[in-house]
């Protein structure tokens, strides 16, 4: 098997950081070594097949993205990014794990939901990936067939508590899914939106001539964010399921996670990029018809609000455990476009798969989080949510070797015709720059990319079976 030697650089992780070389036999980590180790041999860098000179750079885990929707139907249309396109723009932004979601719709087999998503996704991904499981038709079938999904290497499902008619589950149906789960360890995901009420929010300025994309998030205040967070930190209170809550944007919603964490009660939730850097007047009130490139739920929020600083903080005291993306990209051009004249018809989503290592970076820079908790939210809190901690998520012998070299002295400008490879037509973080630069990822060992360049191929992603959470409490 081929090996790797990379040398010189810091490795980073949740803990701290210090020099260090690090040895890969073949797809794993073989050693940690301090340099000028001499444990393994005087010469070591003559011995192995492949030396990566990392000096002056970041050594740390791969980045996770456990929220994805790469080939997704919404509204419609399907998400534009495959699982081959979207996974490429994910290893080029040094993201070396995705956790994508299988969908049950309505009147249709969990099972069946599942296999779907296998047959998208094998000999398709640059990198690994794994499966959520979307229940969206809660009844005695479905509540059976939860039984095997970790036998299936599933070990999570998500509710809506938005969307009528498409996904939304009722509190009943919700408080039989958490039962399953309390019963059989499987993490509840939670969409926390008050669907019923923000539909007839949606209608009532649509009626009245409200139309623009501006209005997506006028219609989905953060009232309706904290009413059903908090609904469904009581249901998960009254079953005794853990509950993770996704995309969480408002301020108010961080609150009810806090205090119910503050009890004792297993309850987490992610943000996303796009609630930490963009708002809803600056975004989604763009002039004319751009704002739709920023349609998305939960909604952007209002930066007179300073929910982006309460966001930050929260990933500082760990009120909010990591950041995802909820990467579900729709071009502008026959996509977007389909909610002209009616913001309620645009597809909801923003694709944010490649940017989000580096966007966090920023955040380190701007002096919003430290170095340590960059790698904590966006690799090692996502590997031990989710069942995949030491082989994910950590640099040390025996995982896999899934590593990004990142150079601070570096710098990034994002932009559709600058840095972007997903399948998407414009950039929703068009013109920021980036104080850092990914040099080089290994997914398994293999450089995937490496001084600007692609070097993986479709198929070089395994489907990764997760375990129960190793976070709870």
């Amino acid at each position: 098997m081929a090996t790797t030697l990379i040398t010189g650089g810091t490795v980073v992780s949740s803990t701290g950081r210090a020099r260090a070389d690090v040895l890969i036999d073949g797809e794993t980590i073989a050693a940690v070594l301090e340099p000028g180790s001499v444990l393994l041999g005087t010469d070591l860098t003559s011995a192995v097949d492949t030396v990566i000179d990392a000096t002056g750079k970041y050594v740390i885990p791969g980045g996770i993205d456990a929220h994805t929707h790469m080939q997704m139907p919404f509204g419609g249309t399907e998400a534009s990014d495959t699982f081959e396109t979207g996974t490429r723009a994910a290893a080029w932004g040094g993201t070396t794990t995705i956790v994508d979601f299988a969908i049950q719709s309505y009147g249709e087999k969990v099972q069946d939901g599942l296999a779907a998503w296998h047959e998208k996704a094998a000999g398709n991904c640059a990198i690994d990936y794994g499966f959520h499981q979307i229940i969206g038709d809660v009844n005695e079938e479905s509540l059976r067939a939860m039984d095997g999904l970790l036998d299936e290497g599933v070990s999570s499902f998500k509710l809506f508590m938005a969307y009528p008619g498409v996904f939304l589950s009722s509190d009943g149906q919700i408080l039989q899914a958490m039962q399953k789960s309390a019963a059989t360890g499987l993490m509840t995901m939670m969409h926390a939106e008050n669907g019923s009420a923000i539909d007839v929010f949606a209608q009532q300025l649509v009626k009245d001539g409200y139309t623009e994309p501006y209005y997506h998030g006028v219609s989905r205040p953060w009232q309706m964010e904290e009413e059903a967070t908090h609904r469904a930190i009581m249901l998960a209170n009254l079953t005794g399921a853990p509950l993770y809550v996704v995309h969480v944007s408002a301020k108010q919603a961080v609150g009810q996670i806090a205090t119910a964490r503050d009890n004792g009660q297993n309850v987490y939730g992610e943000t996303c990029p796009q609630y930490l850097y963009l708002s809803l007047e600056d975004n989604l009130g763009a002039e004319g018809f751009e704002g739709a490139k920023w349609v998305c739920s939960t909604p952007l929020r209002s930066k007179h609000e300073h929910h982006q600083d309460q966001l930050w903080q929260a990933l500082r005291t760990n009120d909010i455990q990591m950041v995802s993306t909820d990467h579900c990209p729709f071009c502008m051009k026959g996509q977007k476009e389909l909610g002209v004249g009616n913001f309620t018809k645009i597809p909801n989503g923003i694709g944010s798969v490649e940017h989000r290592m580096d966007l966090l970076y920023q955040g380190v820079v701007n002096g919003h989080i430290s170095l340590e908790r960059w790698v904590e939210i966006t690799s090692t809190t996502p590997a031990r949510m989710f069942g995949m901690y030491g082989k994910k998520g950590v640099i040390q012998p025996g995982a896999d070797a899934d590593i990004l070299v990142y150079d601070p002295n570096g710098h990034t400008s994002i932009g559709y015709e600058k840095t972007h490879h997903m399948n998407l037509d414009y950039s929703a973080y068009e013109g920021y720059e980036i104080d850092g630069h990914v040099d080089t990822v290994l997914s398994r060992g293999k450089v995937v990319v490496d001084d600007n360049q692609y070097l993986g191929a479709k198929g070089d992603g395994r489907f990764i079976k997760r375990g129960l959470s190793q976070y709870l409490i």
